[in-house]
């Protein structure tokens, strides 16, 4: 094997490894099995790499930073929340361990709707069934 398909097979390797991680990370944080997101160093370190080759290698294997990526699982996660259930928003931010306000900021800058707007959406969408 040449030493270019051996980095790239290890980019991908690493990058599988950090989306994976950043989704079993973020259910745990959901279930309540761990109280606060990591750091992305802290991510890095689990995997046993720097900081600096985990974000490099991303950016080359996806074209964006790995926070962009975090942020994209969070909001995934959080709409589907948002659609499957009837909890509060101010309650599903919290299980986000975000404050009320800056997780309708968050969401609305990466979405382009406020948590609420984006229920509303939804669910007029697919109603829920009456029993």
């Amino acid at each position: 094997m040449k030493k270019d398909e051996k980095n790239i097979k290890r980019g991908e390797e690493i990058t599988n490894r950090f989306l994976a991680f950043l989704d079993q990370h973020i259910q745990d944080v959901i279930s309540g099995n761990t109280f606060e997101f990591m750091e992305l160093n802290e991510i890095a370190q689990r995997l046993a790499i720097s900081h600096t080759h985990l974000t490099d290698t991303v950016k080359k294997e996806k074209g964006n930073h790995p926070c962009h990526f975090y942020d994209i699982k969070i909001i995934e996660q959080a709409q589907i929340m948002l659609s499957e259930s009837n909890k509060p928003v101010a309650e599903i931010a919290r299980i986000f361990t975000y404050d009320p306000s800056n997780f309708s900021k968050f969401f609305k800058k990466l979405t382009g709707l406020t948590p609420g707007g984006y229920r509303k959406l939804t669910q007029s969408k697919f109603p829920k069934s009456s029993p």
